[in-house]
């Protein structure tokens, strides 16, 4: 394989060539789903302003309309007919697309639209006699069988200007093999798959110079495309049109008729487009030439170095564009198959232990993803991981391994291209290129390029990663935060339900005695309605906060009564409440307050064991880092805690108390205290246990300064 190969293909690659028309992409997709009827016909084409133009002007024209009243879209859609129309969105289409080529402008396209279009038309025909139900794809393939000759001109003006206009025949073909090492019939082909047309589409153009023996059993799109060609080129040896009537079931008496019905047709679609013909005939068509060119060696290692430098920087952005790891590795072995000319391509990454490489599915290589070769020395795949270094290996090459021999079978290839994506001092894992024996000698000289090739890939792949890992850790800490959030509202929940319980017994007894429930009655609402609230705190892992006073001694008041009456409380421990009246208003949730007075007091009951004293006292305002703060204390006589149960008092572990929930209660009261933002210590040791907790006063210009402390309440 000579250089030019990969130089033509390399370009055509960077070549800033036209997309297709949007237009025209949804039409066949419609046209293949069957299902485009007169109002989705009008609704696809009213989105494009210069097609609505068009078929305007062509409505309007003296051939479909006499009147002087001119007609709107909807009018000019039922005058033109279904058939008429789907022709002129195709043919506009495809001819912008075409004047969009680079050098179409300078260039006598007369003779390649008059080509075009008879191809086009007599596909069409083809179609009908051979009851081919896409018509219109027929036709769009005869209008697009000669594409590639506009792409080899506008990717290569010097090489291919005096061609373009030459005999379009096998001659043509060889030339451009010996010259381009591409054909145009390859060129195109290649065109109409970035276009992302059918797949059969692009058969149709790849095969058009086919001899017809090779095509009496292909795809009837590919046989209506081979014979519309026959009959649309000038010069063509007549016995070859007639050993290819036979595929589309023709005789010869049929060609008179079908070129006479194309000649019309032609100049009329030439007349809608608003494309001039004359003189088409006249435009001489010489034989194919491959000028002799003289090479200057240093001159051209200096050309090749510079284009690779510009296809590394390409590639580069190329790769930077892909959206997601599987776009990327996508795009890294679409592109090492047309820069290094690879029949098939696979990508081994290394695994998260970095004991093996394993594959990634890709395209058509889906079964990759099973396949694994562990890092170590003596395979060919994982030297070239681990001593980062391009490595080439042969299907006959003695003591192969099993991993290669799959890699071969796999690919179905004579030879291997093992190209490590080393980025910084990582290596992240091997390309391996399939390729045929007599194109190793080519890449090894190449082996520079391969390398930057590689450092581009893998510098995109570590981005990827890096992303995809971030993504992860992301999710993870989301659904820790979720868990999290569930074990705080399991944990809070059977404080309400424990409540709830206690109440019921109360209301069996007192509507035994027909005794007066409003008090209770009232309780037992207020925490269900804790309840659901609590349920629905899971659904926001970041409670909006609660801007509004909160009065603390009616919220120690309100837990107080709760436990008095359900009897929480043993008779052995003694509660005593003390607290300051006018001064015990803060900023925040009452409901959150009254979730850390139950579990502070619901853990000092436990710890006291039956007997003892707990106090809630009001210690007044403190000023902390110029805040306000109003200071709460809960304390017991209990026994207290470790020094290893105080290092991680409010961590969510499990404490040393009996139940499948204890050990959270404290790590929620601290969480609580937080989203007040407010402060929380804990002082214990032999003598009993104190909860110091400072919450956000209100700041109020009329606050009343704090009074003297009295006994507000005891148990």
């Amino acid at each position: 394989m000579h250089q030019s190969d990969h130089d033509i293909r390399n370009r055509l690659l960077i070549a800033r060539l036209p997309a297709m028309p949007q237009i025209l992409i949804k039409l066949i997709e419609h046209l293949q789903a069957d299902d485009l009827g007169m109002q989705e016909l009008a609704a696809l084409i009213s989105k494009d302003a210069g097609m609505t133009t068009k078929i305007l002007a062509v409505s309007n024209s003296s051939a479909y309309h006499r009147n002087s009243r001119s007609v709107g879209l909807e009018q000019s859609l039922v005058t033109l007919g279904t058939d008429v129309i789907k022709t002129l969105v195709i043919s506009e289409s495809v001819f912008q697309t075409f004047n969009n080529f680079p050098h179409s402008g300078s260039t006598d396209l007369r003779a390649f639209w008059k080509s075009s279009l008879t191809a086009a038309v007599v596909a069409r025909e083809l179609a009908k006699k051979m009851a081919y139900a896409q018509l219109e794809e027929a036709y769009l393939a005869g209008l697009l069988h000669n594409v590639g000759r506009l792409a080899l001109l506008a990717t290569a003006p010097k090489e291919y200007a005096f061609n373009f206009s030459a005999r379009d025949d096998e001659d043509l073909c060889a030339v451009e093999q010996r010259t381009l090492q591409i054909t145009h019939s390859e060129a195109g082909a290649w065109l109409v798959e970035r276009w992302h047309l059918d797949s059969f589409l692009a058969d149709s153009v790849l095969y058009h110079h086919e001899p017809s023996s090779r095509l009496a059993h292909a795809h009837p799109l590919i046989r209506i495309v081979r014979v519309a060609h026959l009959l649309s080129t000038r010069g063509v040896d007549q016995a070859e049109v007639r050993g290819a009537l036979g595929l589309c079931g023709l005789d010869e008496d049929d060609v008179g008729r079908l070129l006479a019905l194309a000649s019309r047709q032609v100049d009329k679609s030439a007349a809608h487009l608003g494309i001039d013909l004359t003189g088409a005939d006249d435009i001489p068509q010489p034989p194919a030439y491959a000028p002799q060119v003289m090479h200057d060696p240093v001159q051209q290692r200096l050309s090749e170095e510079v284009r690779n430098l510009v296809l590394v920087s390409e590639v580069g952005q190329a790769f930077g564009r892909q959206q997601g790891e599987n776009g990327l590795l996508e795009s890294m072995t679409r592109s090492a198959r047309i820069l290094f000319d690879f029949d098939n391509t696979v990508i081994l990454l290394e695994n998260p232990t970095g004991h093996a490489l394993v594959g990634m599915p890709t395209g058509e290589q889906q079964r990759i993803a099973e396949f694994s070769i562990p890092l170590e020395k003596g395979n060919a795949v994982a030297d070239a991981a681990i001593e980062r270094r391009l490595a080439f290996v042969r299907r006959d090459q003695p003591s192969l391994g099993l991993a290669e021999e799959q890699l071969f079978r796999m690919l179905g290839t004579e030879s291997l291209v093992c190209l490590p994506l080393v980025s910084g001092a990582r290596c992240l894992g091997v390309m391996i290129g399939g390729l045929a024996s007599w194109q190793v000698a080519s890449c090894q000289k190449r082996e520079r390029f391969m390398q930057s090739f590689g450092a581009q890939a893998a510098s995109a792949l570590e981005t990827a990663l890096a992303e995809r890992g971030y993504a992860r850790r992301q999710i993870a800490h989301v659904a820790e935060e979720y868990r999290e959030a569930s074990r705080r509202v399991v944990h809070e929940v059977n404080n309400p339900l424990s409540i709830i319980k206690n109440y019921l017994s109360v209301l069996d007894d007192k509507l035994a005695k027909r005794e007066p429930v409003v008090g209770e009655m009232s309780i037992l609402n207020e925490e269900i309605d804790r309840v659901g609230q609590l349920i629905n705190g899971l659904a926001d892992l970041k409670p909006t906060p609660v801007d509004r006073a909160t009065d603390a001694s009616r919220v120690v008041d309100e837990v107080l009564r709760l436990f008095r009456a359900t009897d929480f409380v043993p008779p052995g421990v003694h509660v005593a409440v003390n607290m300051h009246g006018a001064s015990s208003e803060i900023e925040g949730d009452a409901d959150i307050l009254k979730q850390i007075m139950v579990n502070l007091v619901k853990n000092a009951v436990e710890a006291l064991g039956g007997s003892g004293r707990i106090d809630i006292s009001n210690r007044g305002h403190v000023n902390r880092e110029r805040k306000l703060y109003l200071e709460l204390v809960v304390s017991d006589t209990g026994p207290g805690m470790s020094p290893e149960v105080l290092a991680n008092l409010f961590s969510p572990v499990r404490s040393t108390k009996e139940g499948p929930h204890h050990g959270l209660g404290l790590s929620i009261v601290h969480g609580l205290v937080k989203q007040l933002g407010g402060l929380i210590s804990c002082r214990s040791g032999s003598a009993g246990t104190t909860f110091e907790i400072l919450l956000p006063a209100r700041s109020s210009a009329n606050m009343i300064a704090s009074a003297p402390a009295q006994a507000v309440d005891s148990v």
